[in-house]
């Protein structure tokens, strides 16, 4: 797409200013135009498959999540409308609420009638765009619209107020609906009582910290800063509600803090949870901040940080060649898209465009770019509430996301493991396995096949450090009486693993596996003695490997079959070992770099201590490359580290 020139005095990390979130913006709208129903009510990108909701609720999805960052633009320029997006948006307004229906497909006698918002049905995500494109664009475009037309878009969006929602972030849409509908005077009792329900609802989610729980016990990811933080504080500051946004702002304030610190040097937002498809819409809670007052970042530091990452997807093939989003990450990546994704689905991205309504002379599009945290020093942040360490290294530019806490399991049951939560580790620049070993686990190897991690009890965390229990599982059941504590330690670009298997079948075998990297190069970790003893993996730029320090015997690179969302071909690497009495501890170090210059990953030390008598502890004193020590107390369900 055509941007204005790059300006590396205002914006030296980037070369992004206002002028090129405008310009994409614009290329953004104008690509689905052609798309548009004969009445604009309904915009029918073309796709693969369509969402299980149907083709006319993805083509919906197509008008209202392009409408709000239509509306962005708008009201960002005071009104001015030179591409007469207004004009179509409204005409949709009028053709889409004529007959809204049930049907699911797009029949040849209707191809502009809206879906009925039904209970967890996917209007209602969609009413909520709607909702909050006509609260800022209301002077110029529903202030405008004939009396009829209000009437059937007003009756249309209250069913939002009497359907039940999903119980987790979906709450909010009826609260956006709610809000809006009562500025204008529909159903006000039903509005405001929604919006009460909405915000009820989701504290009972709020951990603290500025973390939310999405509905499920340990379901946390961009969500909570495209959704569960987001909505609530646009909505407070269209309201010019004092009162909740000095409720809801200071947990956005909370969530800021971390969140600057899972973006990569080259803009990438963390590669963990679901709808990764939403991309750069994990920059609307930076842009939320900077709008409300309630963020720690410089304006300098906003910016830099939510520019980096709208370039990181046009620069890495997020958009087609017809100017479109695709479903998946940088290019089109099908095994990321969940089931009620369509091929409108990326455009929650949308909400990216927030900063926009920043005047052009505020801070946070006139002062120069701010280093982002990432590029500052080399940092391990506990972020507690879900149980991570955020692991990142300035030589680089990587963020690594430790995980003890997030598995999105519902409370019920336990279900297969789900790629995006359940790994041991996420980063900016690696995406899960889908066939073949999973990456970053440790795995019993039984009868029934590898085990899986279930559900994660988050154990206890420090300043560098983050422990968990789990609970194997094979076939879909626990392996009776067999528990595994993990311990992540970082430090610098390198991690240790540690885990504590008790209770297994004698001679049950054991693999651990590290980051898969895109590429096939793949040799023994530079340093590694004796030959073999460690695996390792390099794409020409990222380098993967794993040292065993106890416990392991062998090492291996494996080939990923169908590779990750970075590459079509990945490596990983692993080290296996036998559990000879079904209990033992088990110590590797782990490297995912793209720095040169590293010490040799076995310059790290473990020392292991004899196990106490009459318990299933463990002592172990680790020493890395820097001469840091760590003091380690490891026991089934127990763990305690001494610096």
């Amino acid at each position: 797409m055509p941007l204005p020139p790059e300006d590396r005095r205002l914006s030296p990390r980037t070369g992004w200013t206002r002028a090129h979130w405008e310009a994409v913006a614009d290329d953004l709208l104008a690509a689905v135009r052609p798309h548009a129903s004969p009445g604009h009510a309904l915009i029918d990108l073309p796709g693969t498959r369509p969402s299980w909701s149907g083709r006319r609720s993805d083509a919906l999805e197509g008008y209202a999540r392009t409408f709000l960052p239509a509306a962005l633009r708008i009201a960002g320029a005071g009104g001015a409308d030179p591409h007469g997006l207004l004009e179509r948006y409204a005409a949709g307004l009028d053709s889409g609420t004529r007959r809204p229906t049930g049907e699911r497909d797009l029949a040849d006698g209707d191809r502009e009638s809206w879906p009925l918002i039904t209970d967890r049905g996917q209007a209602m995500v969609e009413s909520a765009s709607i909702a909050f494109a006509l609260r800022l664009t209301r002077p110029w475009l529903w202030d405008r619209l004939d009396g009829p037309v209000r009437d059937r878009v007003g009756r249309w969006l209250a069913d939002a107020l009497h359907r039940t929602p999903n119980d987790n972030n979906w709450w909010l849409f009826p609260l956006a609906v709610g809000g809006f509908l009562a500025e204008a005077g529909i159903e006000e009792p039903a509005a405001r009582a929604a919006v009460r329900r909405g915000l009820e609802r989701i504290d009972r989610f709020y951990l603290g910290e500025g973390w939310y729980t999405d509905g499920r016990p340990r379901a946390f990811d961009h969500y909570n800063g495209w959704a569960l933080h987001l909505y609530p504080v646009l909505h407070a500051h269209l309201a010019a509600d004092r009162a909740l946004l000095d409720a809801y702002g200071p947990r956005l304030a909370a969530h800021l803090a971390d969140h600057a610190h899972l973006f990569g040097a080259d803009g990438a937002p963390v590669h963990q949870g679901r709808s990764l498809t939403y991309r750069f819409a994990a920059t609307a809670p930076l842009w939320a901040g900077a709008l409300t007052g309630h963020t720690p970042l410089a304006p300098g530091t906003t910016r830099r940080l939510a520019s980096g990452a709208l370039r990181h997807f046009v620069d890495h093939g997020a958009f087609d060649d017809r100017g479109l989003l695709t479903l998946g990450w940088h290019g089109p990546e099908p095994r990321l898209v969940q089931p009620y994704s369509g091929p409108a689905s990326p455009y929650w991205a949308g909400s990216g465009f927030l900063g926009l309504l920043l005047p052009p002379e505020h801070p946070v599009w006139t002062h120069p770019e701010q280093p982002a945290p990432v590029e500052q020093r080399d940092t391990v942040r506990v972020i507690a509430k879900p149980g991570w360490l955020a692991q990142s290294t300035a030589a680089d530019g990587l963020v690594r996301l430790h995980n003890h806490g997030s598995d999105d399991q519902p409370a019920d049951r336990v279900g297969p493991d789900d790629p995006h939560y359940a790994r041991l580790a996420h980063s900016t620049a690696t995406g899960p396995t889908h066939r073949g070993p999973a990456d970053n686990h440790l795995a019993l190897l039984t009868g029934g096949g590898p085990t899986e991690r279930g559900r994660i009890r988050p154990l206890a965390c420090g300043p560098d450090w983050a422990a968990s229990l789990g609970r194997p599982r094979v076939g879909g059941r626990d392996l009776p009486g067999v528990t595994v504590t993990s311990l992540t330690l970082a430090h610098g670009a390198d991690e240790v693993r540690v885990h504590l298997v008790a209770g297994a079948e004698p001679g049950t075998a054991v693999r651990q596996s590290g980051w898969a990297v895109a590429g096939r190069s793949a040799g023994p970790a530079p340093g590694s003695t004796p030959p073999g003893a460690a695996g390792s993996a390099d794409d020409g730029r990222l380098t993967s490997a794993l040292h065993p320090l106890h416990g392991f015997t062998t090492a291996a690179v494996l080939a990923v079959p169908d590779g990750t969302a970075f590459g079509p071909e990945a490596a990983l690497p692993v080290l296996g070992g036998v559990l000879a009495d079904g209990s033992g501890l088990l110590v590797c170090a782990v490297r995912l770099t793209a720095a040169a210059g590293l010490p040799p990953l076995d310059a790290t030390r473990v020392r292991v201590g004899a196990a106490e008598p009459g318990a299933d502890t463990r002592r172990l004193d680790l020493t890395w490359p820097d001469g840091t020590t760590h003091r380690i107390r490891i026991g089934a369900g127990t763990v305690s580290v001494d610096s």
